[in-house]
């Protein structure tokens, strides 16, 4: 097996080790901040062009965050890839699942336990953890330890995350680029919550990303116009749902169908099923399964932590715990109903009606005459009174 590169080889000679490690040393963290070191540069007129370029003309103090910093360490040196770009034979993984401190992560047909470099450091973001599930990395060697270690986290192009349970001033990342949202709900056991298909569509649509309802234990419903007529008001606003049951079969193969060739985030209460579709779609998941609590009419939770697992050829599926607070975060009472298209347009007296008690509501008057959905109008409430003013 090859040795993999490391920065100390892809950046080259000697020489430039030496130059960064003095670019780094100039910006040692935790500091108190200076004015910028001052030249006297009349003591350079005499001297010749080799004198000069001793001296790095920009001396402004580098940012605290330290892979910033190194990032900026690493802007000062010549090259050929440019201000900032790692070299075209950097190993770039994806990380397939997180753990303090370690990650896992698919590399040439392998996955590898990495550990985090020091350098890498949430401070300064609205992030609570350095790395997520979907990420991509850039990964090296570790000669100290002898395994693998992430270096930096590359630019993500979505993300979805929730307020951290132990500080809610910062948000914590559960997945990273994904390209659509598995809606995962039960018809029963636990029965079907609306407001919580409505909350994973909101989240979904604000973080960019595709979103698909899918209604599973079908076969326990009482009658197939039930379910027509409570999925109804999703398909009238062009959402794909889909019909599902692991038990007998029905709308796996349109599952399957709809996972391949895409990054695939699962979302929904636990008991739903998710880990018995996906186990029934690809039998070597192995997922953990259980039962419903019957008295509580909720899951018991098989999923601890997300985790990305292959699907087919080229497709990817991150199962993830059941939550519940879920795609809201920083979303005020006047900006939900935008959430709402069917309520667009319907002329209301005021331009800001919140469809709550103001007086010439049309999308109240809507809901009485049967022109928008009851229960759309009930979860948009429930959300409505759960967000700051």
């Amino acid at each position: 097996m090859s040795q993999k590169p490391t920065y100390d080889n892809v950046f080259g000679k000697d020489r430039r080790r030496r130059e960064l490690q003095k670019a780094k040393r100039a910006t040692k963290r935790n500091r108190e901040p200076r004015p910028p070191r001052r030249n006297d540069w009349m003591d350079l007129v005499d001297q010749d062009e080799d004198a000069w370029s001793e001296y790095v003309t920009d001396q402004r103090i580098m940012p605290r965050d330290e892979r910033a910093r190194q990032q900026a360490a690493v802007e000062h040196l010549p090259g050929d890839n440019g201000p900032g770009q790692p070299p075209p034979d950097v190993e770039t993984g994806l990380v397939v699942e997180v753990s303090t401190g370690l990650c896992r992560v698919a590399l040439n047909g392998q996955v590898r336990l990495c550990h985090l470099r020091g350098a890498l450091t949430s401070e300064d973001t609205r992030f609570s953890g350095v790395v997520a599930v979907g990420d991509r990395v850039i990964v090296s060697e570790d000669d100290s330890t002898g395994g693998a270690a992430v270096e930096e986290v590359l630019p993500r192009r979505t993300l979805i995350a929730r307020p951290d349970p132990s500080n809610p001033n910062l948000q914590q990342i559960l997945v990273a680029n994904v390209d659509q949202l598995l809606i995962v709900a039960a018809w029963r056991e636990p029965h079907i919550w609306p407001e919580l298909i409505d909350r994973y569509l909101i989240a979904a649509e604000r973080h960019g990303i595709a979103p698909l309802i899918c209604i599973n234990k079908v076969d326990l419903a009482e009658s197939r116009e039930a379910i027509d007529d409570k999925i109804g008001a999703y398909r009238a606003l062009g959402y794909r749902v889909l019909l599902t049951s692991a038990a007998t079969g029905e709308g796996l193969d349109a599952l399957r169908a709809a996972l391949a060739g895409s990054v695939t985030v699962l979302a929904g209460l636990s008991g739903v099923g998710k880990s018995t579709l996906l186990t029934a779609i690809q039998p070597d998941f192995a997922l953990r399964t259980g039962e419903v609590n019957h008295e509580e009419g909720q899951g018991r939770h098989t999923t601890t932590q997300a985790v990305m697992l292959p699907f087919g050829p080229d497709g990817h599926v991150i199962d993830t715990p059941g939550i519940r607070e879920f795609g809201l975060a920083g979303l005020s009472r006047a900006e939900l109903a935008a959430f709402y298209p069917e309520f667009d347009g319907q002329g209301c007296r005021f331009s800001n009606c919140l469809h709550l008690h103001e007086p010439d509501c049309a999308v109240r008057d809507g809901v009485r005459d049967g022109r928008l959905s009851p229960m759309r109008y009930h979860a948009y409430r429930k959300i409505l009174l759960t967000l700051p003013e």
